[in-house]
């Protein structure tokens, strides 16, 4: 008995294959401080650029391959830039109908948290060209974006709107951004993350009209330095998101609103252990025009102690300025689709505070202002 797919059985599975891709570059331009590269001096940096390519495949009614490839430059020297698997899943439906849906992914899944982190990558379904920075941390991005594991999902269509849930166990990413937000990238030993759990259920009214949604994760990592080390030492990460959008045909206002227990806890260096609470929060304005035009205003805001919010306490200790322990940034943007395939965007920021700065730019805070403004510049291609 031979159990070999038939020719137009192949043909049918590989009608379904597709392929997608983008390219992004920018170019940032600030006057104080460094953001993506040496964006202070000359003529600003060119250090950002984004290139994707991702696949799928749906082998059977049910299940689905997919995966996507990712280079993106951020600054740095050039070494984030080499391709990487940003996502790569076995995706099977358990159980589908009118009313529910039921589904299981295996692999590196997107993590589930706030209303962008899953689409994050690519600027056609971003509201801006950086996301708000209290919630979407590019400084730490790898520990946020994807997880190894298992995620389960579902869907529940009910009369007045659409709830869905998901549920995922695995093993972050820790790659050296974390390591240098923590201050360990020049410590020998190395960082790894340990079974961490992270859900989200969002609720959707009227077509989408209305939604909410509440995101909710418990990572862990630990960090072993062996004999010639500062002591091996567990970090734990566990944010709590609430997040709230209403849309009508031409505009959207957007809000979310974290609190981030985050400890650093066994190293033999007393003062470089911690336990603290963060806030966050974000208000957002987006309106269309013209078709094909948008522009949106944003006033987001980070304290990454709530119990020091203006990092007195923290410079008083003599661990660095208290403007690196917050962030209130005022943002204007404007994006133009000049073709469904092309789009044009720039911003504006102005910043007090240094709390979401890439240590990687600015390898030594106390050099960083206080009150800093950045302009941004975007050209993105999707094919």
């Amino acid at each position: 008995m031979s159990f070999a797919a038939s020719p137009a059985a192949a043909q049918d599975v590989l009608d379904t294959l597709q392929f997608q891709g983008f390219v992004t570059q920018g170019l940032v331009v600030t006057d104080r401080n460094n953001f993506f590269g040496s964006s202070s001096s000359g003529g600003g940096s060119l250090q950002f650029t984004e290139v994707g390519v991702n696949a799928s495949i749906r082998p059977r009614e049910r299940l689905l391959i997919s995966a996507q490839v990712l280079g993106r430059r951020a600054g740095s020297d050039g070494r984030d830039a080499r391709p990487k698997l940003d996502h790569g899943v076995v995706d099977y439906q358990i159980f589908n109908s009118q009313r529910r849906s039921v589904g299981v992914q295996a692999g590196r899944f997107k993590n589930p948290f706030g209303f962008y982190n899953q689409t994050r990558d690519m600027s056609f379904t971003r509201p801006s060209i950086l996301l708000p920075q209290s919630i979407y941390f590019d400084r730490t991005r790898s520990l946020g974006l994807a997880s190894d594991g298992l995620t389960v999902y579902g869907e529940e269509r009910i009369a007045s709107g659409t709830v869905r849930a998901q549920v995922g166990v695995g093993r972050p990413q820790t790659n050296e951004d974390l390591e240098n937000a923590l201050r360990l990238d020049e410590q020998p030993g190395s960082l790894d993350g340990r079974t961490s759990v992270i859900g989200q259920l969002l609720y959707e009214h009227d077509g989408g009209r209305f939604l909410a949604a509440f995101s909710a994760a418990r990572v862990r990592a630990r960090f072993d330095s062996g004999s010639s080390g500062p002591g091996d030492a567990d970090f734990r990460f566990q944010p709590w998101i609430l997040s709230l959008q209403y849309n009508e045909e031409n505009w959207s206002l957007t809000s979310e609103f974290a609190l981030r227990e985050s400890s650093l806890q066994g190293l033999d260096f007393e003062p470089a252990n911690f336990d603290i609470t963060g806030e966050s929060w974000y208000v957002q304005y987006s309106r269309r025009f013209l078709t094909d035009w948008q522009w949106l205003l944003r006033y987001d805001v980070l304290y990454l102690d709530r119990n020091d919010r203006r990092g007195r306490d923290f410079e008083a200790d003599g661990l660095g300025p208290s403007h690196s322990r917050f962030a209130r940034d005022l943002t204007f943007g404007l994006q133009w689709r000049l073709h469904p395939q092309i789009m044009v965007a720039g911003e504006y920021h102005h910043v007090d505070g240094t709390g979401w700065l890439p240590g990687r730019d600015n390898p030594d805070p106390g050099d960083t202002s206080r009150r800093w403004n950045m302009f941004l510049l975007q050209t993105s291609l999707r094919f």
